[in-house]
């Protein structure tokens, strides 16, 4: 999910900004992209450290809502605590290793992003209460951890890490949620989680579906290439739309009318390819009997 690109002078301030006027604040720009900024540097083409320290200083555009560093050679958290209205931060695709220094970014933020960097801990977001959405996919994470204050999370996307169990810290408002490709080994965790609408799980080690039958308003459910043999804690889900199960061990079609008994007439897509049970007789038109408003089988779609 890239921010909106930001004006087309991009070119830092020198050593000596001057202050805003009320005037010049008015026309500030809000939105700032830097993504793989070009420098007229000839051993490098991106942002270091060192050369996006100048933002720091740049009072001029100290209204900026939307700051974007995608794609640099940043290896920390910039200083970017002059902008004290800042909305979406993002310095994904870089070489940053802590979140150290985070705790300096404006508690005003709503969405950040830090993903593809070398971060191996959750750390410095518990002053973020108005945080909406925050990225942390592809980093050496290895567990879930100070979320407790971010009471105003809607997604929380985390996959290509190295976590282990599901803790959401009590979180009860998160509608997405993502931890595809992780080393999870159950999906217990997200009892509380009563706000879930879409859920991704897909490409970890599960060999049982658990502590889901809770999770009321979930529409999507994302459990592919995991270990799973049975379809199981779905049934009295009344909401779910999208069923992804392709690429597991599950043996047969018996059972599964019981196993999604309250979503079987709202449910429109279901992946259960690669599967032993897709090599059923009749397999796709005992599907359809199963579920009458099915609107896709793996890869068919119907009219």
């Amino acid at each position: 999910m890239d921010p909106s690109t930001g004006p087309a002078n991009h070119d830092l301030p020198g050593n000596d900004p001057t202050s805003a006027t009320d005037e010049d604040s008015s026309l500030c720009p809000t939105v700032l992209d830097l993504t793989s900024f070009q420098l007229h540097d000839l051993e490098s083409n991106l942002f270091t450290d060192d050369g996006i320290q100048p933002l720091s200083k740049w009072h001029t555009i100290s209204a900026l809502e939307e700051l974007v560093l995608r794609d640099n050679q940043l290896k920390k958290i910039p200083d970017v605590s002059i902008f004290k209205q800042l909305l979406v931060f993002d310095v994904s695709f870089n070489e940053i290793s802590s979140l150290n220094e985070l705790s300096n970014v404006s508690s005003t933020l709503k969405e950040l992003y830090v993903s593809k960097n070398e971060v191996t801990k959750m750390e410095e977001i518990e002053h973020f209460p108005l945080l909406q959405i925050l990225e942390l996919g592809s980093n050496r994470l290895r567990v879930m951890e100070n979320l407790q204050n971010l009471t105003s999370l809607q997604e929380l996307w985390l996959g290509r890490n190295r976590i282990r169990a599901i803790n959401l810290c009590g979180l009860k408002c998160i509608k997405k949620l993502s931890l595809q490709s992780n080393r999870l080994t159950s999906t217990t965790g997200l009892e509380e989680c009563v706000a879930l609408e879409e859920l991704y799980l897909s490409h970890n080690g599960i060999a049982k579906m658990e502590g889901l039958s809770t999770v009321v308003n979930l529409r999507l459910l994302d459990v592919a290439a995991n270990k799973l043999t049975e379809i199981n804690d779905i049934a009295k889900l009344e909401r779910l739309e999208d069923l992804w199960l392709n690429d597991n061990q599950i043996t047969s079609l018996e059972g599964i009318e019981e196993a999604v008994a309250c979503s079987r007439e709202k449910l429109t897509t279901i992946y259960l390819e690669r599967n032993p049970c897709a090599k059923s007789p009749n397999y796709i038109s005992t599907l359809k009997q199963i579920f009458p408003n099915v609107e896709q089988i793996d890869s068919e779609v119907f009219a």
